[in-house]
C-alpha cells in the first residue's frame, strides 16, 4: 500500500526538502503541503492523506491545536509530530490531542519513516530520543517520593545497602552501631511499604538514587 502523506511546517525550506526526501521512498506519496495549522483541515479533506507530519510550533494555530481539531473532524487520519522540541510536555500534549507518533527534527530520516509506517498501521511510534527522554523523566519521578520521605541518615544507609554493604560494614562506614543500622533499615522499609530485605534490594536496584554510582 502506498502511504499518502500531508506535510505541515511553517518553514518552506524544511517543508520542501522533506517533500523531496519522502518522494524518493517507493511506498510513500506526498499529496499536499501546508505552512500553517489553519490550512490543514481543508487540505486534509481534499487530499485524503493517511498520515500527516505535523510541526508543533507554528504561528496562529499551533500543531497541538491543529491535531486536536483533526482528530475530532477526521479521526481516521493519523498524525506524526515532527518537532524541534524534545520536551516531555510537548510529547504528552500532542499525544493527548490525538497524535500517534513523535520524532524530533534532529534525528535521522529512518526514525521518521518508521513513525510514518507505524502510524499508517494504527500503531504509536516514539523515536529513540523521545523514548530516552520519557524513560529518564519516569525514573526521576519515581525517585522523588523516596527523596522526600527518607531522612538524611536513612538516605545514607539506603545508598550503602544499594551498593551491597552489610549492616556491620555500613555501621563502620557511618560510625554508628550495627543495631542502629538495622533500625534505619526497618524505618526505610516501613516508609516505602516494603516487607523484606529482598524487597528493599529490588527497590533500590530499580530506582535512581542520588549519589549512587552506576557502572556498565
Amino acid at each position: 500500500m502506498t502511504i499518502r502523506i500531508l506535510l505541515v511546517d511553517d518553514h518552506q525550506i524544511f517543508r520542501e526538502a522533506l517533500q523531496r526526501l519522502l518522494l524518493s521512498v517507493t511506498d510513500l506519496e506526498v499529496v499536499g503541503l501546508a505552512n500553517s495549522g489553519v490550512e490543514v483541515l481543508e487540505l486534509a479533506r481534499a487530499t485524503a492523506p493517511h498520515v500527516i507530519c505535523m510541526d508543533i510550533n507554528m504561528a496562529g494555530m499551533n500543531g497541538i491545536e491543529t491535531t486536536r481539531s483533526l482528530h475530532a473532524a477526521l479521526p481516521g487520519v493519523k498524525v506524526v509530530a515532527l518537532s524541534a522540541y524534545l520536551e516531555q510536555r510537548y510529547v504528552l500534549e500532542i499525544l493527548q490531542a490525538g497524535a500517534t507518533g513523535y520524532v524530533t527534527k534532529s534525528e535521522g530520516c529512518d526514525e521518521l519513516l518508521h513513525a510514518i509506517r507505524a502510524a499508517a498501521k494504527g500503531r504509536t511510534y516514539l523515536s529513540s530520543e523521545v523514548v530516552a527522554l520519557m524513560a529518564g523523566d519516569l525514573l526521576v519521578q519515581h525517585a522523588e517520593p523516596c527523596q522526600k520521605t527518607i531522612g538524611p541518615r536513612e538516605w545514607q544507609v539506603l545508598k550503602l545497602v544499594a551498593d551491597g554493604h552489610t549492616s556491620n560494614v555500613i555501621a563502620s562506614k557511618l560510625g554508628i552501631a550495627a543495631a542502629t543500622v538495622e533500625v534505619h533499615r526497618r524505618n526505610i522499609m516501613r516508609k516505602l511499604d516494603l516487607h523484606s530485605v529482598a524487597e528493599l534490594t529490588r527497590y533500590v536496584d530499580s530506582h535512581v538514587l542520588p549519589g549512587r554510582r552506576y557502572t556498565d
